[in-house]
């Protein structure tokens, strides 16, 4: 089978160490997890992880069926990119002088869509949301006039279907 990058989403309640567990089901597998975002759901005390892989169906339906068996996990799904829709956030930390003597970096920012946080007299820096390639293009850009710090979160996302868990959570009361 080939190999594809899917999004696992998984719904559980707050515990500690499921992040480990849910991480050890990949190592056993031997597949690296590419992004991941932990955070607040739309649903009260229940949180969800964002996990990107690039593997097979067959091995993400598997791992999706073993983090399905960790008890405090309510339910995980799995997408394709065509599925839904997500982004990525960046901060780029740059030398100040360059934002003032090199015109060509303001209009980086400017063809970009980025957006500059903050001014001071050593650094300034960039915040850049899209897509990976996004912000892959705008630090590629970026690196030549020499980048001091640089970031990037994992992918958030949202299915593009209604996901069946604020349903599920109802029926299980």
């Amino acid at each position: 089978m080939e190999n594809k990058i899917f999004t696992i989403s998984v719904y559980s309640e707050n515990n500690v160490g499921l992040l480990n567990r849910i991480s050890g089901i990949f190592l056993k597998r031997h597949i690296n997890i590419l992004s991941l975002n932990v955070s607040e759901s739309e649903i009260e005390n229940v949180s969800r992880f964002i996990i990107v892989v690039n593997t097979s169906e067959k091995w993400v339906k598997n791992i999706v069926g073993q983090i399905e068996k960790q008890i405090e996990v309510i339910k995980a799904f799995y997408h394709i990119d065509e599925e839904t829709i997500f982004l990525e956030s960046a901060i780029f930390k740059i030398e100040s002088s360059l934002l003032f003597d090199e015109r060509q970096i303001q209009n980086i920012i400017k063809e970009s869509h980025s957006e500059i946080v903050t001014v001071s007299r050593d650094f300034f820096v960039i915040s850049k949301s899209g897509k990976r390639s996004e912000i892959e293009d705008l630090y590629k850009k970026l690196k030549p006039f020499g980048i001091m710090q640089f970031v990037r979160s994992g992918r958030i996302s949202v299915s593009k279907e209604k996901m069946e868990i604020t349903t599920l959570l109802e029926e299980l009361k």
